[in-house]
């Protein structure tokens, strides 16, 4: 006889008790100052779903039903257990991992105290019944695959993020096991946890009018999609309406290839941006130009597309005009496979 363990009731809690790691180094990198002579833009092939993949969906919560003998997490790949004894056992590497990891990147004077951490416990149910990004690790451990769930909530004073860690049965699609869970409103904290794929986003189909072969917001690509969505925040009234954006999708080649500027800064979170911008005169709109942001992996001298869009409003392009005015001799693009 079984019963089906039901984490909505039964919550599987990692005790973290007072250890909290020093704090990890700030993701900022210096910038080199001197001009950059090739830039190469990695374009994204959109993702062809493998029959042998699985995608993870919203799940609805399961059912409580009667408790019986042995706990059910995933039959059809045979992890039943006879007691929380075991089970706990069985998990205890990827619980160990994940305690680490937030040990390793909480920031007690940046972040929610261990009290309000119980206070914000009941977010849980409402992020395992409805998260806006999956995540999806199916490398770091043998044989098994952990998502993570995030949701976003805001009040009147902040945005927080409510994260659950997961085993997602391979039958029905629902979490029954929670490695951990936890509040942040501390986004270092938050990109630890936002591990491996992103293999779904609540905002994904909002922002399809942008989204072009090639760059990341096909991929669901959570920076390219918070940029997209900051843009779209402070843009004038009598710009190029977001339903015209395609039209303009040809300019995005040539602003890459010949770009009239190129700007490179380090945001806030430490990601290095660098934007092309190219005037059009010829296309019969005032002040059109087209702005493709980019990604610099500085290591692998390789920048990520992850967007572009046509603007004629000129305070938003002024917007762009931040950091290093570089001059490039050559932009290569290359696929990214």
């Amino acid at each position: 006889m079984y019963r089906c363990f039901d984490l909505i009731f039964e919550l599987v809690f990692v005790q973290r008790g007072n250890r909290v790691s020093k704090v990890a180094s700030k993701l900022n990198k210096n910038i080199n100052s001197k001009k950059s002579k090739n830039i190469k833009i990695k374009m994204k092939k959109a993702a062809t779903p493998s029959a042998s993949k699985r995608k993870a969906q919203p799940h609805k919560a399961a059912k409580k039903v009667q408790e019986k003998e042995l706990i059910i997490i995933d039959e059809k790949q045979g992890l039943i257990f006879e007691n929380d004894k075991t089970l706990f056992g069985y998990f205890s590497i990827p619980i160990k991992e994940y305690e680490t990891l937030f040990q390793n990147n909480y920031n007690a004077n940046a972040d929610f105290s261990m009290i309000e951490h119980q206070e914000y416990e009941s977010l849980l149910e409402e992020t395992l019944d409805e998260p806006e990004e999956i995540w999806m690790d199916e490398t770091t451990f043998e044989d098994l695959t952990v998502h993570t769930l995030i949701r976003t909530f805001e009040t009147k004073q902040q945005v927080f993020h409510y994260i659950a860690v997961v085993y997602i049965n391979t039958e029905d699609n629902y979490p029954t096991f929670v490695f951990m869970h936890f509040p942040t409103k501390d986004n270092r904290l938050l990109e630890a946890f936002r591990k491996n794929e992103i293999i779904f986003h609540k905002k994904l189909e909002a922002i399809q009018f942008a989204a072009i072969d090639g760059d990341s917001l096909l991929e669901g690509d959570y920076l390219a999609i918070g940029l997209l969505e900051s843009m779209l925040k402070v843009r004038g009234d009598k710009d190029i309406p977001p339903d015209k954006f395609r039209d303009f999708t040809d300019c995005r080649d040539a602003t890459i290839e010949s770009p009239d500027e190129i700007w490179r800064k380090v945001d806030s979170t430490g990601y290095v941006l660098v934007t092309f911008i190219k005037e059009f005169t010829d296309m019969g709109v005032e002040d059109l130009h087209y702005i493709v942001v980019t990604e610099e992996d500085t290591e692998a001298q390789v920048n990520s597309l992850l967007f572009s869009f046509p603007t004629n409003d000129t305070t938003l392009v002024d917007r762009y005009r931040q950091g290093e005015n570089l001059e490039a001799e050559e932009v290569a693009t290359e696929s990214s496979h």
